[in-house]
């Protein structure tokens, strides 16, 4: 699947803006008060909701984005700002002393939400965007995002649509509204299964959502209607083609928060760049997968959608790498959050104690990079007989390990330079080595990173391997 280049585009999303706050802990006892169990808090963290994540999926896509809503003269909308300003994002907030910024607190413990509470007030006259705040971004936007979540922005979503049409610009509705007719004339649509049966009434089949959502189109002026289903994944409704039923990516859901922000933000941008709604439609389903395995309202960065949208499906590929595409996936896993550890050595006739020791440095992290070096500088370390095996045939050896990730050759003495490329969080070094003789400890520690030292089991070594040999050939 072919990824478009979305850093020349500018996108500008509307509506209902919101912060998500998460408060984590542990649970150990229930309350003495009522039947209800105790979250020691220990971490908060702030997150965008609504339009700002639509506008962050955007930013993490590397487009440039404006966002325009409403928020209150508030501490919610001081860290939404300073949280958007961070990535980029351009803030065109319309505040009201009047307002409260609507936010979300989630308490979690050991990953699992224990209870939400929402701090808003009902819809306001006040919040309602208007055609005139529109206007003066529409002319340098590729798209236009409308971003409902009922809260009141999108009170005039008509009129807001009209003058974005007018413009000659593509509009992307997220809908919440249950008559699905305000957003008439806007160019898709992207309800979930359950707001579109809200609208048209239970469909007992395929073929009953289809006609629905066809004579939608049909009546209501859209060029299309994509109806997210969950499980089920989406279904493309186009003006004058064939329904397209897009399975969902084979994934583990770890939580639906913001997934259809997500879904949003990838279509409305692939479309902006030239893709037809269908194509953009199945990376949309692609990157809906990546966010439904993540804690809350997160984005999908273009990085991770690249690599999911490769062919076959691999989501995970690993083996041998040269250094170019090495970097390119540990920036992708450090995205994702992951922690890199990285480990070097000849890895001359493997052994247990190698297997030992590298699913011990693996343990430390998320990924391991195993950097080889070549024969050349294995020749130079240890003499003219050595190694005893191939370059190619040592780290395919590794390569099979089901504790490495990636193994990559170096031709140098020592990795220092591949090391700093790198950047691992951790650096291992089996043997016996203080961490001021490890090649490369100084880039490692001087970003805040660990480098640890594994000892070798006893017996277990190439040498002594191959003195056994030479002692036992007749």
């Amino acid at each position: 699947m072919r990824l478009p280049d979305f850093s020349q585009l500018r996108l500008l999303v509307a509506g209902d803006v919101m912060l998500d706050r998460y408060w984590s802990g542990s649970t150990s006892r229930i309350s003495p008060e009522a039947p209800v169990p105790v979250v020691n808090v220990r971490t908060a963290d702030h997150r965008a909701g609504g339009a700002a994540n639509v506008a962050l999926g955007l930013a993490a896509l590397g487009a440039r984005v404006s966002l325009l809503g409403p928020v209150g003269e508030d501490e919610p909308a001081q860290i939404l700002a300073e949280l958007l300003a961070r990535h980029g994002v351009e803030c065109a907030f319309e505040r009201h002393a009047s307002l409260r910024t609507v936010t979300k607190l989630r308490v979690l413990s050991h990953h699992q939400q224990m209870i939400r509470l929402d701090f808003e007030d009902p819809p306001s006259p006040a919040a309602a965007l208007t055609p005139a705040q529109l206007a003066p971004r529409l002319a340098e936007a590729d798209a236009v995002v409308l971003s409902d979540y009922g809260k009141g922005a999108l009170a005039q979503v008509a009129a807001l649509i009209e003058a974005a049409r007018r413009a000659g610009k593509p509009v992307v509705v997220d809908p919440k509204q249950a008559d699905l007719s305000v957003y008439r004339g806007a160019s898709i649509l992207t309800p979930n299964r359950a707001e579109f049966e809200r609208a048209v009434g239970p469909c007992a089949s395929d073929e009953e959502l289809v006609a629905k959502g066809l004579e939608l189109v049909q009546r209501l002026g859209w060029e299309a209607l994509l109806v997210t289903r969950s499980e089920k994944g989406m279904t493309l409704l186009e003006r004058g083609r064939e329904p397209v039923h897009i399975p969902a990516q084979a994934q583990e859901v770890y939580d639906v928060t913001g997934a259809g922000d997500t879904v949003v933000a990838v279509l409305a941008a692939a479309r902006a760049a030239g893709a037809s709604w269908e194509a953009a439609a199945r990376l949309a389903n692609v990157a809906a997968g990546i966010a439904v395995g993540k804690l809350g309202t997160a984005t999908v960065s273009r990085a991770e959608l690249a690599q999911a949208a490769e062919p076959h499906g691999r989501r995970d590929d690993h083996g041998v790498v040269d250094e170019a595409t090495l970097l390119q996936r540990v920036q992708q896993a450090r995205e994702r959050g992951e922690r890199i550890v990285m480990t070097n050595g000849c890895f001359d006739l493997l052994h247990a104690g190698h297997v030992r020791y590298l699913a011990e440095a693996r343990a430390l992290g998320h990924r391991l990079v195993v950097a080889v070096n070549d024969d050349a500088s294995v020749r130079r370390l240890k003499g003219p007989t050595r190694p005893i095996v191939p370059l190619e045939d040592r780290m395919t050896v590794l390569a099979a390990l089901a504790a490495v990730d990636w193994v990559v050759p170096f031709s140098e003495d020592t990795p220092a330079r591949l090391i700093e490329a790198v950047q691992p969080d951790v650096l291992v070094k089996g043997g016996d080595y203080r961490t001021d003789q490890i090649a490369g400890h100084e880039s490692v520690l001087a970003r805040g990173g660990e480098v640890r030292v594994l000892r070798f089991v006893e017996g277990k070594s190439t040498t002594s391997i191959v003195e056994r040999i030479q002692k036992e050939r007749p």
